[in-house]
C-alpha cells in the first residue's frame, strides 16, 4: 500500500461561497496546482476569511505544507487574524510560505531602510512617530526634487505618495502629491493637511519610509521574481502611477506588463546581482535563513541614474511577498519544485 502524497495547502481570501465551491481548476492560481500535482504532491484549495478561521486552522494542522496568497490591506480587511493562525501552524510543523515573520522582515517598506547600503539602496529615511515626521518632512522636501513617502504595510499603492514642495507662507506650505493607487489625481493641499492625512499610517507600530522620486520612472519598472535564492523570470511594466499627468488631464494609464524568463538577455546584470550579491546581503542584514525565503517573492526596481560606463543602474522600489501574482510562466514549476524540497 502506497503512502498518502503530502497534502499543501493553497490559501487566498474568499467568502464562504468561494470556498464551499472551490477546487484545483476554477482559481487563478489553477496552474500552481497543476504543477504541485505534477511533483507527486497533492494540494488543495483553503479558502481563508475571518468568519471561518477556525475551520482553516483545523484544514492547515492536516497538510504539509501552506502556500499563501493574501495581501495585507483589502477592502479594510487585514492580515490581524491570519497571521496567528499560520504561526500556529507553523509550530504544529507545517511548512508556512510566506511566514508572517518573515513578510514582518522583508516584505514591508521599512526593508527599503534596513538595506539602504546594499547596492540596490538610495538615500533613505524612517519616521517612526507621526511628530518625527512633522519634524522632517520640509528638510527632506527642501532637499531637491519631489520625495515618495511610503506607508510600511500595504498594497495596490495605497499609502505611496509623490510629493513636492511648492510655493507659500512659512508655516502655510503648499505641496502637489499623488498617491500611488490606480485612478488617483493629484492634488495641491496645504502641507499640514497632508501629513495629518498620514496620521495613522503610525498606527500599531507603523512608519513611514521617505526616498527620493526616481526622475526615471517613465521608463518603467521591472519587477524580478525570485523562488528562494534563483531567479525564476521578470517582469517590465511602464507605470504611471507616480507619474504626474499634465494639466487638465486625468491619470495616465499604465501598460501592460510584459513577462520575461530568467533567461532574458536584457535583464541578465539584475539576475546576477540579485542572486549573487543583494539577496545575500538581505539575508544577512535581516537575518533570514536560506530555508525561510519565500517559496515566491518578487522585488520591483526602477531605473537610476545611469553609470559613468552608460549602463543601467537599479533602485529596489519594494519588496512583495504577501501575495506575489500574476507570474512569469516558469514560475508555477520553480514553486512546485521548491515545494518538493521543503517538504520531503
Amino acid at each position: 500500500m502506497s503512502a498518502a502524497l503530502p497534502r499543501v495547502a493553497v490559501v487566498w481570501r474568499g467568502d464562504r461561497r468561494t470556498r464551499d465551491r472551490a477546487t484545483a481548476q476554477n482559481n487563478r492560481y489553477h496552474r500552481i496546482f497543476k504543477e504541485l500535482a505534477a511533483v507527486g504532491l497533492a494540494p488543495e484549495p483553503a479558502v481563508f476569511d475571518e468568519a471561518f478561521a477556525d475551520e482553516v486552522l483545523e484544514q492547515l494542522l492536516e497538510t504539509a505544507a501552506a502556500l499563501v496568497w493574501v495581501n495585507p490591506l483589502v477592502d479594510g480587511k487585514t492580515r490581524e487574524v491570519l497571521d496567528p493562525l499560520l504561526r500556529k501552524a507553523a509550530e504544529a510543523g507545517v511548512f508556512v510560505s510566506a511566514h508572517p515573520d518573515v513578510i514582518l522582515k522583508m516584505g514591508v517598506k521599512e526593508v527599503l531602510y534596513l538595506t539602504r547600503q546594499a547596492g540596490w539602496g538610495v538615500d533613505t529615511r524612517v519616521y517612526r512617530t507621526a511628530a518625527q515626521f512633522r519634524d522632517a518632512a520640509v528638510p527632506s522636501l527642501r532637499g531637491g526634487g519631489p520625495r515618495v513617502f511610503k506607508r510600511n504595510r500595504g498594497n495596490a499603492g495605497q499609502g505611496i505618495w509623490r510629493v513636492e514642495l511648492l510655493d507659500g507662507p512659512p508655516g502655510n506650505l503648499i505641496v502637489r502629491v499623488l498617491e500611488a493607487r490606480s485612478g488617483s489625481r493629484s492634488e495641491t493641499v496645504l502641507l499640514n493637511d497632508f501629513l495629518a492625512r498620514c496620521d495613522s499610517y503610525f498606527e500599531q507600530g507603523g512608519c513611514i519610509i521617505d526616498q527620493p522620486y526616481q526622475p526615471r520612472l517613465p521608463d518603467g519598472m521591472i519587477r524580478c521574481y525570485m523562488s528562494g535564492g534563483e531567479v525564476v523570470g521578470f517582469g517590465h511594466q511602464f507605470i504611471k502611477a507616480l507619474v504626474m499627468p499634465p494639466a487638465g488631464t486625468g491619470p495616465e494609464q499604465p501598460g501592460p506588463r510584459v513577462m520575461h524568463p530568467a533567461s532574458a538577455g536584457s535583464f541578465q546584470a539584475l539576475r546576477t546581482k540579485m542572486e549573487d550579491e543583494w539577496t545575500p546581503q538581505m539575508m544577512s542584514i535581516l537575518d533570514i535563513g536560506g530555508s525561510d525565503l519565500p517559496i515566491i517573492w518578487d522585488a520591483d526596481f526602477l531605473y537610476g541614474p545611469r553609470d559613468a560606463s552608460g549602463n543601467d543602474t537599479y533602485v529596489l522600489c519594494e519588496i512583495n511577498v504577501s501575495s506575489v501574482y500574476a507570474i512569469p510562466d516558469e514560475a508555477p514549476g520553480a514553486i512546485a519544485r521548491a515545494v518538493k524540497t521543503r517538504v520531503t
